[in-house]
């Protein structure tokens, strides 16, 4: 019994320290994360075609696609729990009517244990679109990301579920760090006149706010909600071709570093889909003295920075072309693109979540490994 309290005290200990275990998934593991297939399909794909309509919060469009959120997690991800966090504020456009929003938060933590004791990466992307040009769709802005982590979800979640079950079956639950996913869809990003502190963030500055006041149970490792945050990755302006995203803070560089280094061994290993002669994120060098004490681009995370969120912002410079345009729709989009930042976002959360040797492996591979076996037994 002493032994393991003085384990719960050491993980509790690292946690405090922002001490969290990384393990780069393996060459195998990387040539074998599932493969999107139709999911960024922009007319009949299930994950992102009924993303890119309007969604301007408080609108039928904006309705809808929470109802897909809603019914494709509880469909092809059950073991996700889904929540809302719902607020109301005026706005320059509406005068005094209050437009609601509705954050929509899905969980996947291990199954023993209580919400104050689980340290989050966040999955982050805003999926409301600006009120004007009218008809404006916003693939970049943010259908598309939103879509990149949904795939991700579902590319994890058995990965997920073998690792914890081995865990219990050895009793090593409870016995380490306890990390969980969740991804935050949150609404009233776009500001509706021009952006302000006031007019914009809408749903980021409600949800901050109150989870910043609401304490978990005495006794937990994470204070509250926003404490249970370890790194708030958000996706933004992301779907065209060549896009450069800088390293945007120095105390998420290395997490920068690490997808990039994905980014790479996907390069290497042939796995990528779009143009081999620009990199996604090239600031891997960057000096501590390039950096400076600026919010960076604003955008989502400013709330919950503003509270101490560790914040990965995953944003372009410069923005697309199609930025706010009508041009910003699914035709506009590159797919493979669009498929190369759903790999690497997988294979993030795989190597933040050590999934390393739980993901299943693909039916080619298992009937390779059934006939090496075959052989064996012949021999």
């Amino acid at each position: 019994m002493m032994v393991i309290l003085l384990l719960r005290f050491f993980f509790s200990l690292c946690v405090l320290l922002g001490v969290t275990a990384y393990t780069p998934l393996s060459d195998e593991t990387l040539r074998n994360l599932p493969s999107a297939g139709s999911d960024f399909d922009i007319k009949a794909g299930s994950i992102l075609a009924p993303i890119l309509i309007p969604r301007v919060p408080g609108t039928p469009g904006s309705l809808a696609v929470q109802k897909h959120f809603v019914d494709w997690f509880s469909t092809n991800l059950p073991k996700w729990t889904v929540e809302f966090q719902n607020s109301t504020s005026t706005t320059p456009a509406t005068g005094e009517r209050h437009v609601p929003f509705a954050n929509i938060i899905i969980t996947r933590d291990p199954p023993w244990t209580k919400p104050g004791d689980v340290g989050r990466l966040a999955l982050v992307a805003h999926y409301d679109s600006k009120l004007t040009p009218l008809g404006f769709i916003g693939a970049t802005d943010s259908a598309a990301p939103c879509a990149m982590i949904m795939h991700a979800a579902r590319s994890v979640d058995e990965a997920l579920t073998r690792k914890w079950e081995a865990m219990q079956a050895e009793g090593m639950n409870g016995l380490e760090e306890e990390k969980g996913v969740q991804i935050l869809f949150l609404d009233g990003e776009e500001a509706f006149l021009s952006w302000t502190d006031s007019d914009s963030l809408y749903g980021a500055r409600s949800l901050a706010e109150q989870w910043d006041t609401t304490p978990h149970a005495a006794m937990s490792t994470y204070h509250t909600a926003l404490n249970s945050i370890t790194l708030f990755l958000l996706l933004d302006l992301l779907g065209t071709s060549k896009p450069r995203v800088p390293s945007y803070f120095k105390t998420t560089h290395w997490a920068y570093q690490s997808l990039a280094g994905i980014e790479s061994r996907l390069r290497s290993l042939g796995v990528f889909q779009s143009s081999a002669d620009s990199h996604f994120l090239p600031e891997t060098d960057k000096a501590a003295n390039q950096f400076n004490n600026a919010w960076g681009v604003q955008d989502d995370h400013i709330p919950f920075m503003a509270r101490g969120v560790e914040v990965l912002h995953i944003i372009p410079t410069p923005f697309p072309h199609v930025w706010h345009t009508i041009a910003d729709d699914g035709e506009h989009l590159d797919i493979p693109t669009v498929e190369d930042w759903a790999r690497m976002v997988t294979a993030f959360v795989g190597e933040w979540m050590d999934l390393e040797g739980y993901f299943p492996a693909p039916p080619k591979i298992l009937h390779e490994r059934q006939e090496k076996a075959e052989r064996k037994t012949e021999l």
